[in-house]
């Protein structure tokens, strides 16, 4: 327990001063708090009349003249990303599934993804026999979303390699790297997406309309099947449906909108503070980052196609996440990129904004914090076997920290 508590001091300390590193002594520029709040109001990257436009797109509901479908999720972003304000998370899931063979993950046809719905009950997608892979996905929090696509690479790439050796072997974040479809697929780290599909905003968005509302784009030009089949005698509408303007609208409301904010209150007791020392000291924050720093205004990012603004250059932000790939036996046994080692991985959930979430994990299926850490086993479990050991009195305490996120 001593060393570990010494590997969790010691990791912590040293990503912070890594972070301030990076941003300070390379341009002079002073790190600020990043905005938070749930208030639909724009962190400064745009004018609130512009930021409100683009939530409203973002919200809007799409319809068959639109191109919506032939096979979809949802009507809109807004439909999954919406508690307690627009780009939140949700309880909303998508569904993907697959089959292992010789150890090796096969799509099921048409792809993982397994759409809920579809324009006509011909094309309805389901999941066919043969595929014992299964799972849900919780949609995600979006809200500062700008910030973590300002991190650099670096960061993620330094915390990966200094996550430490502990007795059941190395507390190992994963780093992909994937392309970034709007500069010609120039390859960046990823960090969006529960396997991080994605490095870029845009790119993010690009992905999510094709397979959550079913509408192309010139990032993503070509329909989906149902379960393998094309659905081209049910799509009305000529490819690409969006000519790139709704997905540059979804990634610029995303980057202007706030952090999840505390609850400032409930943070301030001395139990909430208290358990913020325990979170530390069990290890929860090898994994589950407090403190990141963001590139500085001016700083080129995604293949050079962003560069990034004074709002959002120079930020500190607090998101619980190292934006890696950990296998804690949560796992959803599918593959999207980074290769067969990745099938049993999943990002580090982000936790601020935690407390709006009655549903966690990467699939929903823990509903109290208590059964959440107790599900995280192989590279977690001696933070879990610590957590267990904690006096009833220590438990309370990290739950009402928890609870302030």
């Amino acid at each position: 327990m001593k060393l570990l508590k010494i590997f969790c001091i010691a990791i912590f300390l040293a990503i912070t001063i890594l972070s301030s590193f990076i941003t300070r002594p390379v341009t002079g520029q002073l790190v600020a708090e990043a905005p938070a709040g749930f208030d639909n109001l724009s962190n400064g990257l745009t004018s609130q009349t512009d930021f409100q436009s683009d939530l409203a797109t973002y919200a809007e509901q799409e319809t068959i003249a639109d191109g919506l479908g032939p096979v979809y999720n949802a009507q809109s972003c807004g439909e999954c990303h919406q508690n307690p304000v627009t780009g939140s998370g949700s309880q909303v899931t998508e569904l993907r599934a697959g089959h292992l063979q010789n150890n090796q993950f096969i799509n099921h046809p048409g792809g993982s993804l397994i759409n809920d719905r579809a324009i006509n009950a011909a094309i309805q997608e389901r999941v066919l026999d043969g595929n014992e892979v299964r799972t849900l996905r919780l949609s995600l929090n979006t809200l500062g979303d700008g910030f973590v696509e300002a991190i650099p690479d670096e960061i993620l790439i330094a915390i990966s390699a200094g996550q430490p050796l502990l007795s059941n072997g190395r507390i190992a974040g994963q780093v992909v790297f994937v392309p970034v479809l709007e500069a010609n697929n120039s390859l960046r780290v990823g960090r969006f997406g529960w396997k991080n599909q994605h490095a870029s905003l845009v790119s993010f968005s690009a992905d999510a309309y094709l397979n959550e509302m079913g509408i192309t784009s010139p990032l993503q030009p070509t329909e989906n099947s149902s379960n393998g089949r094309s659905v081209a005698a049910f799509d009305t509408v000529a490819d690409p449906e969006d000519d790139g303007d709704d997905i540059e609208i979804f990634a610029r409301f995303m980057r202007a909108t706030k952090v999840p904010p505390r609850d400032t209150q409930l943070a301030a007791t001395n139990d909430a503070q208290n358990g913020s020392q325990v979170f530390n000291l069990i290890g929860c924050a090898i994994c589950h980052i407090p403190v990141m720093v963001t590139s500085p205004a001016g700083s080129a990012i995604n293949g050079g196609s962003f560069i990034v603004p004074p709002a959002l250059g120079s930020k500190v932000i607090h998101p619980f996440s190292d934006f890696l790939l950990h296998d804690i036996a949560t796992g959803d046994g599918i593959v999207q990129n980074g290769g067969a080692l990745t099938r049993n991985k999943i990002r580090t959930m982000p936790l601020w904004g935690l407390r709006t979430r009655d549903r966690l994990l990467h699939d929903g299926s823990a509903l109290t914090f208590t059964d959440a850490i107790l599900r995280h086993s192989g590279e977690a479990v001696d933070v879990t076997r610590n957590f267990q050991n904690l006096s009833t009195t220590q438990k309370n305490q990290l739950l009402t920290f928890l609870r302030s996120l």
